[in-house]
């Protein structure tokens, strides 16, 4: 078994600064956030009682990222659920179901990211972001050969412009044969991640 790091000790004092024992320096609710992202494991103790208040900082950087604009994570139909829970006779199951459920999205998050990056190549949802990206481009590009009117309604054709298709041998048809191509490869791409569970 691998060691098991002793957690980062920090302390909360009465004018509510915390300290990071470990860096020797203050930190704040966001840097503790940064450390959780990082995997980084700690312990907040009153610094006048010794008393473990971690739940509690936990609760708290949960509360302010929910309140950042566009952040909230937890439905409300989610929280009034949770509420009821506290002190029913089911309250002593609802934590280890919590855990194991966030265990198991976890597990999940990680496998559908390898999936992405490997259908998408290294960027992931980068590159499927950039293919959709091109993909509306070139809608855009065939919807103005096939709408000729849409570009501008009353305004008059230059003499010598005729429609698409008609007698033109301009890059029309290239444009359309690499837009069907990179949809078969779209279709390809998302079959191929489709079929691995």
């Amino acid at each position: 078994m691998a060691d098991q790091k002793e957690p980062i000790k920090i302390k909360k004092y009465a004018n509510r600064r915390l300290y990071n024992t470990g860096t020797s320096t203050y930190v704040t609710l966001e840097d503790l956030a940064v450390m959780v992202k990082d995997g980084e494991d700690f312990a907040v103790e009153d610094a006048k009682s010794g008393e473990d208040i971690t739940r509690s900082v936990l609760a708290q950087i949960i509360f302010e990222q929910e309140n950042k604009e566009g952040q909230s994570l937890l439905p409300i139909t989610f929280l009034r659920q949770l509420i009821r829970f506290y002190g029913d006779s089911m309250q002593m199951l609802v934590p280890r179901f919590l855990e194991q459920s966030m265990s198991s999205l976890t597990k999940e998050q990680g496998k559908f990211r390898e999936q992405m990056a490997q259908a998408f190549g290294v960027g992931g949802f980068g590159a499927m972001e950039d293919q959709v990206r091109r993909n509306m481009e070139m809608f855009e590009k065939t919807f103005a050969m096939f709408a000729p009117f849409a570009r501008g309604a009353g305004q008059a054709k230059p003499a010598g412009d005729k429609p698409a298709g008609e007698g033109s041998s301009g890059g029309g048809g290239g444009e359309m044969d690499e837009l069907k191509r990179q949809l078969a490869d779209m279709q390809k791409r998302l079959d191929k991640l489709g079929g691995k569970e």
